[in-house]
């Protein structure tokens, strides 16, 4: 009897503290004399981008630049169509752990400059140039240095080398309901003896490559009715390091049937960004005429709307207006560099950059400095730095940094790359003052002086 009043009591007891606990959570703590307590949001971070995301989301010429300059530099082994593939992004990462860099598969603008450049001194190296033959009216890209000997007949034209280790031939031929199955069979077996260890045959065009004797060829062949036309390009196991990286780039530039004007000016976006460079208090901006042309809305983040009120054609500049603006960091402009070595301070296009808007800086030089006209600036900076200002290692102003077309290695529909050109700060001052602009002095501050530009076109 005992042990079960004790059992009882117990049950008991432990009842009325469980109570009493439970009337203490719901009963406020005293606050007299205690600090009250900070609740901390931390924000979720959102998911990162893939890099096949951030590929996707570029302009498909900006995508078409980068897989060039990644053939260029041999990197990238494959058709230069703009797409995004699996073979691009690890090229990327290639790229970058070739060079030290993280392997992120997204280059940063210090990155893509790096590789434009490259790419574009090896085009240089082996004299890139996009020619239109004219027995046939074909587009093709021909390494020039390569190969400058040219002959050319009714049946098609020939590039080789001084010693014959490299040539290129574009052939053209009738035949009866061609197909580029049988075309590729024809050519497996033409001229005699060619070995052949790869073979692409696709509705409007093939592609073979191997051994033919002693030299390796690689093969691009089309039609159009009954006229065939076909690139052979051959060269010496030798020059292979050199050629493979042009004959990626020749593959791509072929347009055996090029329709309608090939050369000209790239298509316009329907949004463009550059970057303007602040020059005074009551809201004067000089930034890149090309990026501000024919807007139906022309707009500075975190200013609201801007006009376009004066132009230089010959130098490729805008002077824009800000009304009633407050807190603009202008630069100061009054002092001349004298040296070669720049920073260029810009905001990427936000395609580059995962939609951010933050001023940055990349490394760049000129070949001369205060030589009074445009000069090329290397490497090109990234989309969006057109209209950046550009300081020397002293802080002294140099001029503004611009982007303009070139020809790349692609489509014959396709809008070329960009490289850079500087606008002396002489020029940009005698443009100023030719509109009524009196610089406001300012700071060396770069970054904070410069602003992004966003235009909008029908």
């Amino acid at each position: 009897m005992r042990s079960v009043l004790s059992a009882t009591l117990m049950v008991v007891t432990a009842f009325v503290a469980g109570m009493g606990a439970a009337q203490a959570q719901l009963t406020p703590p005293s606050t007299a004399g205690a600090k009250p307590k900070v609740v901390t949001t931390v924000p979720v971070r959102p998911a990162l981008q893939k890099p096949e995301d951030t590929a996707n989301a570029m302009a498909q010429a900006e995508r078409l630049a980068l897989q060039s300059d990644l053939a260029w530099v041999g990197e990238y082994n494959g058709a230069i169509t703009g797409d995004v593939s699996d073979r691009m992004v690890n090229a990327i990462k290639e790229f970058q752990k070739n060079r030290g860099g993280k392997p992120t598969g997204v280059l940063n603008p210090q990155e893509r400059g790096l590789l434009a450049d490259t790419a574009r001194r090896r085009q240089e190296n082996v004299g890139w140039k996009i020619v239109t033959e004219p027995a046939t009216g074909a587009r093709l890209g021909i390494p020039t240095k390569l190969a400058p000997q040219l002959t050319s007949d009714a049946s098609g034209a020939k590039w080789t080398s001084s010693t014959g280790t490299i040539q290129i031939q574009l052939t053209r031929r009738k035949e009866a309901s061609p197909t580029t199955a049988k075309l590729a069979e024809r050519e497996k077996k033409e001229p005699a003896g060619r070995t052949i260890d790869y073979t692409v045959v696709k509705p409007d065009f093939f592609v073979l490559s191997g051994m033919q004797g002693l030299k390796k060829f690689y093969l691009r062949g089309t039609f159009r009715g009954d006229e065939v036309r076909i690139l052979t390009i051959l060269y010496d196991q030798a020059t292979e390091n050199t050629v493979e990286p042009v004959v990626i780039a020749m593959s791509s530039a072929f347009n055996a049937f090029p329709s309608g004007v090939q050369a000209g000016p790239p298509p316009r976006k329907t949004v463009d960004y550059g970057t303007g460079v602040v020059v005074s208090d009551d809201g004067a901006v000089v930034t890149d005429r090309v990026v501000t042309d024919e807007c139906i809305a022309l707009t500075i983040p975190g200013y609201g709307h801007a006009d376009r009120v004066a132009e230089d054609k010959e130098h490729d500049l805008a002077l824009l207006r800000i009304y009633g603006a407050r807190g603009l960091k202008p630069l100061d402009i009054a002092g001349n560099a004298t040296k070669t070595a720049l920073d260029i301070a810009g905001i990427a296009d936000p395609q580059n950059q995962g939609g951010a808007a933050a001023a940055t800086s990349v490394k760049a030089a000129v070949a001369e400095i205060g030589g009074g006209s445009d000069a090329a600036l290397s490497p090109a900076p990234a989309l969006g730095f057109s209209g950046g200002a550009a300081l020397d290692s002293d802080g002294k102003f140099a001029g503004i940094a611009l982007l303009k077309p070139v020809i790349v290695a692609g489509p014959a529909n396709a809008a070329p790359p960009a490289q850079a050109a500087l606008v002396p700060a002489d020029t940009i001052r005698a443009f100023l003052k030719a509109n009524g602009v009196t610089p406001s002095g300012g700071s060396a501050d770069a970054k904070a002086a410069v602003v992004r530009v966003i235009c909008v076109r029908k």
